[in-house]
């Protein structure tokens, strides 16, 4: 079976990406494309702007307006466009992949309203390579316990506009989990001045934004003598878009629920 999908924010780096792994996908179309209302491509060819070479699938300005025209609408735009996007496909029980990063809690939430009544796979980073760096990130926390001090790093191009970056939030989240500890309680996001001296249970971030870095992440786990580093480099957003796009092809056989790239891969 063939899953038809439409990608939102089409004329974008990353909308670019992901017609271009649908192209490569055997189990995955694309049947719609949109844009923001006043974007400039409304009314290009989607194939053709992706570098593909014409495949009849006209950017659209409204998700609305190409609501029956497919199964799953992917998502990697900004947090109010994903959550009407979101409230859009549960009304009309079409599946969704949420990639959008800055999300507010009150966004997750009505996100997860949202996937009460549809499937919605949303996570971070939809990388392969990442969702296994989240497991063993959680999985090092657990075995290596308090002895060592936990800092994560990442570096991404002079565009992003959120800082530090989702990916970098979910290493956090998943090394607190770890430590059996609330993230929020021991996140330090930045540091400035006299900060006083580094706490046992910390879990420190440092960002980096400039050029054209795709994604850099590292967590180091930093002990007396010894360093322990889980790190995963991006080269291209292919790797964002292909496992998107498995995503995809996987949220469009569940009923309802709020999933993420995780349960996809067999991880929980």
């Amino acid at each position: 079976m063939t899953i038809k999908i439409a990608v939102t924010g089409a004329a974008g780096r990353m909308g670019k990406t992901l017609i271009e792994a649908i192209d490569q996908n055997a189990n995955a179309t694309l049947t719609a494309a949109i844009e923001w209302s006043e974007s400039p491509a409304i009314g290009a060819d989607a194939g053709e702007l992706a570098g593909l070479g014409k495949n009849g699938v006209i950017i659209v300005g409204d998700v609305n307006a190409v609501i029956n025209d497919f199964d799953v609408l992917v998502d990697f735009t900004t947090p109010a466009s994903t959550v009407a996007n979101a409230k859009a496909c549960s009304a009309a029980g079409k599946k969704m992949i949420i990639g959008t990063t800055g999300c507010t809690d009150e966004d997750k939430t009505l996100i997860a309203d949202a996937a009460n009544q549809s499937a919605i796979c949303m996570a971070t980073n939809f990388s392969t390579g990442v969702n296994l760096c989240f497991k063993l990130a959680k999985e090092a926390a657990a075995i290596l316990g308090d002895d060592y001090d936990v800092e994560i790093v990442e570096a991404h191009h002079r565009h992003k506009v959120d800082a530090p970056s989702g990916t970098a939030l979910s290493l956090g989240e998943a090394v607190a989990e770890g430590h059996e500890r609330n993230f929020k309680e021991v996140a330090v996001l930045s540091r400035e001045g006299q900060v006083g001296p580094r706490t046992d249970n910390e879990i420190g971030f440092a960002t980096i934004r400039g050029g054209d870095v795709v994604g850099d992440h590292t967590v180091m786990y930093m002990a007396d003598g010894e360093r322990i580093e889980i790190g995963h480099k991006a080269s291209s957003r292919m790797s964002f878009g292909r496992g998107a796009i498995r995503a995809a092809v996987w949220v469009a056989a569940q009923d309802k629920g709020l999933f993420d790239m995780q349960d996809v891969l067999g991880f929980k």
